[in-house]
């Protein structure tokens, strides 16, 4: 019950900082666009499309935390957990493709430079950071706690990220008249978005996939259950992420000896308080109901 409890006051928490970082992105992106138009500045502009892709993101991440408090079903036995995860690879996604955007568009400036109002660039992109800069403080403290969030946190840190390099582009302009700056900036912010998808697609695709948790290691699983009294074999070991912070486990064990109550229980204790694993199937199988051919 206390896990139980724990990741619903989780979620709660991951609403309300969503919320208003979302909020916050959506104001400001609004006046990154008109900016952007006014400064004929493509990296204002990057920073714009980048904010619109934080906004959709952190949208799409609440509708997935709304979604995955629906109760499970017999069609769903798990529940709708796995929506949270949906929607980080989706972000993950999302970032790629403006990345690739980003990159054409300044390819052509690079072809063909546009002049640049830069002062007002860098002080609209000084008002951009700010807000980001709101937005990561609101979503630090659970970026841990769900991989959902931790996506919306990756999409403001590169926002972030591309803010400054517009700022120092704006003043490159504003100082010298190095128009070439707005397009090397918008590469800058490109790269920037496509390392910050890179892990989360991965970690994304790793829970779709059912690999073990990054921070589980199957191995010492195995010698911890191996090692109860009475536990002759573990077999059949699997341990997987239903969504951030939910982590199941399953694994056949063959014993003798001792009685199986007493063996489940320590099993049960060495899962939970060793590796903080509280939804786990555990299958007894005494010496006698193996043979060649395995266990019955």
């Amino acid at each position: 019950m206390t896990h139980s409890h724990d990741h619903h006051g989780s979620k709660e928490r991951s609403f309300k900082r969503l919320s208003m970082t979302l909020g916050l992105v959506s104001l400001y992106m609004v006046a990154e666009v008109v900016g952007g138009l006014l400064t004929n500045s493509l990296a204002l502009l990057a920073d714009a499309g980048h904010m619109l892709s934080d906004a959709v993101s952190l949208a799409l991440a609440l509708f997935a935390l709304w979604v995955a408090q629906k109760p499970r079903s017999p069609e769903r036995t798990f529940g709708y957990h796995r929506t949270e995860i949906l929607a980080a690879l989706a972000n993950g996604v999302t970032l790629v493709a403006i990345a690739i955007y980003i990159v054409v568009e300044a390819w052509n400036r690079f072809r063909s430079p546009r002049d640049v109002d830069g002062q007002t660039m860098m002080w609209i992109a000084i008002g951009g950071l700010a807000v980001n800069l709101a937005g990561l403080w609101i979503l630090h403290g659970g970026r841990d706690e769900s991989l959902n969030v931790k996506g919306a946190w990756l999409h403001v840190m590169a926002d972030t990220l591309g803010s400054v390099q517009a700022i120092v582009a704006g003043a490159l302009i504003w100082a010298f008249g190095w128009n070439l700056a707005d397009p090397i900036a918008s590469v800058l912010i490109a790269l920037l978005v496509t390392w910050s998808s890179w892990t989360l697609l991965r970690e994304s695709v790793n829970v779709l996939m059912e690999a073990t948790p990054g921070h589980i290691d199957a191995e010492e699983v195995e010698e911890a259950l191996t090692a109860v009294d009475g536990v002759t074999e573990v077999h059949d070991l699997h341990v997987w992420t239903i969504t951030s912070g939910f982590e199941s486990l399953s694994v056949h064990a063959r014993i003798e000896g001792r009685d199986r109550v007493e063996i489940l229980r320590e099993m049960r204790r060495v899962i939970r308080e060793q590796f903080e694993i509280e939804h786990s199937t555990v299958q007894l199988e005494e010496e006698d109901e193996c043979d060649t051919d395995g266990c019955r």
